[in-house]
C-alpha cells in the first residue's frame, strides 16, 4: 500500500510537470504464461510464469529541452513479478534503472545513478536473450555474461556517444561508496557497436570486484539484484564480441563471450543459493558460443532459434574439472498488434562434466536446476508492451 501511494504521487507530480516544458512517458512490458519443466529440483513442474521471454517491468522516462541541442533526461524503471505483484528486488522501488543526466545532440549523454553496463548496452542486442523479441529462458548458464541483464550497476556514472554514421561507444564506472576501500564492490565497463545496413557488430567488457559478496552492500552490485543470484566472486571479468546479418526476412547472428571468476564464493539459479564453493582459490572460466537466428514467415509470425555451447574450466586447491552445457531453444511468436503478441517456446539443455566436486546438472535460466544432466522446458504465453 505504501509503495502504491508513493508511485501514485510520483505519477501525479510528473503529470503536472509534463504540462510545462518536459515530456514524460510511462512505458513497460507485461509477460505472463504457463511454464513446464520436466525436472526442477527433482520434480516435474507446471507454473504460471512471469517474464519467461522478456522481463516484466514499468518505467517513467522524461526529457526537457534546455536549448542549444542540450536536454535534461531521467529514467526510473522497476521490475516486478506479474503473478504476485512483488518487486524483483525487495526494499527497492526502482530496481532496474534510476538515473538523471544530460544529453547533447553533438557530444553524447552523461548520466548518474543505477544503470546497465556496456555488455547490456552494446553486445546484448545481438544475442538471443537480449534481442528485441527477448528470450530469458535461453540465457547462458548463470547468465554469466549478463547478456540477459540479470543485474544493473549502482552508484554509476555513464557516458554514451552520439551515433557517428553507425558507430557508437560508451563506458560506465560504478563506485564502491566505501570510505577507504575504493575497489571493494566497484564495477566498470566499456563497449562499442557499429551498424551499417544489414550488418551489425559489437564488443564489450565488464569488470567487477567483490560483486554480490555482501562485503559492501552499498557498493556497485550486491546480492539480491534481480531474480537470479548468479555467481559471487572476488573478481569477475567478462568480455565478448558478436555480429549479425539481415538478408530479407532472415537474420543470423553469432556471439562469443568469456567470463572469468576468481575467488568463487557461491552461486545459484532461480533465486536460490544452490552451490557454495568452500575450496580455497576456486576459479571458473566460461566461454559461451552462441548461434542464433530469426525468420519472419509473415509480417505477424516469426520463428526464432538459438544454440549455445558453454565450455567451463573450474580450478581449486582440490583439482580441476570441466563443466559444459549445450542449450537449444526454438520459439514461434505471433503479433496480434504492434504492442501485443503470443508465443510458444521449447528449450532443451544438456550438461556434462562436474562442478564443485559433483556431477554437473542442467540449469535452464530462471528455472530451478535439474537433478540430472538434462532439462526440458516449454512455455506458452502472452506479452503486452506499452
Amino acid at each position: 500500500m505504501k509503495n502504491t501511494l508513493i508511485i501514485a504521487g510520483v505519477l501525479s507530480a510528473f503529470a503536472v510537470s509534463a504540462h510545462a516544458q518536459s515530456s514524460v512517458t510511462l512505458y513497460g512490458s507485461l509477460d505472463a504464461g504457463i511454464v513446464y519443466a520436466n525436472n526442477a529440483g527433482g520434480h516435474a513442474a507446471w507454473n504460471q510464469g512471469s517474464g519467461a521471454l522478456s522481463d516484466t517491468y514499468f518505467g517513467l522516462k522524461g526529457s526537457e529541452d534546455l536549448g542549444g541541442g542540450l536536454h535534461a533526461i531521467f529514467k526510473l524503471e522497476n521490475g516486478f513479478n506479474l503473478n504476485n505483484g512483488r518487486d524483483t528486488e525487495s526494499n527497492t522501488m526502482f530496481n532496474r534503472q534510476a538515473y538523471v543526466g544530460l544529453q547533447s545532440d553533438q557530444y553524447g549523454t552523461l548520466t548518474l545513478g543505477r544503470q546497465y553496463d556496456s555488455m547490456v548496452d552494446y553486445l546484448s542486442p545481438l544475442s538471443e536473450a537480449g534481442a528485441g523479441y527477448g528470450n530469458n529462458l535461453s540465457a547462458h548458464p548463470f547468465d554469466n555474461d549478463n547478456l540477459d541483464h540479470s543485474f544493473s550497476i549502482k552508484n554509476a556514472v555513464k557516458y554514451q556517444s552520439t551515433n557517428y554514421a553507425g558507430f557508437k561507444f560508451g563506458g560506465l564506472y560504478g563506485f564502491s561508496n566505501d570510505a577507504g576501500q575504493f575497489a571493494n564492490n566497484r564495477a566498470w565497463s566499456a563497449g562499442a557497436s557499429y551498424g551499417n545496413g544489414p550488418l551489425n557488430v559489437a564488443a564489450a567488457y565488464l569488470q567487477m570486484n567483490n560483486s554480490r559478496t555482501n562485503s559492501n552492500a552499498n557498493g556497485a552490485n550486491s546480492a539480491g539484484n534481480g531474480n537470479n543470484f548468479n555467481l559471487s566472486a572476488q573478481t569477475q571479468r567478462t568480455f565478448g564480441a558478436g555480429a549479425n546479418y539481415t538478408y530479407g526476412p532472415a537474420t543470423v547472428g553469432f556471439v562469443w563471450t568469456h567470463t572469468q571468476y576468481q575467488g568463487l564464493i557461491a552461486g545459484g539459479q532461480g533465486g536460490d543459493t544452490q552451490i557454495v564453493f568452500t575450496q580455497p582459490n576456486t576459479n571458473l572460466h566460461l566461454d559461451n558460443f552462441e548461434l542464433n537466428g530469426t525468420y519472419a514467415l509473415t509480417p505477424a509470425l516469426s520463428l526464432n532459434a538459438a544454440y549455445t555451447f558453454t565450455d567451463g574450466k573450474l580450478t581449486s586447491n582440490a583439482g580441476s574439472s570441466d563443466p559444459k552445457w549445450h542449450t537449444v531453444s526454438l520459439q514461434a511468436d505471433y503479433s496480434l498488434s504492434k504492442r501485443t503478441d503470443v508465443y510458444v517456446e521449447g528449450v532443451y539443455q544438456h550438461a556434462s562434466g562436474s562442478l564443485n566436486g559433483v556431477s554437473n546438472v542442467a540449469m535452464i535460466n530462471t528455472l530451478s536446476p535439474s537433478t540430472t544432466p538434462n532439462q526440458v522446458a516449454a512455455t506458452v504465453g502472452l506479452r503486452h508492451r506499452f
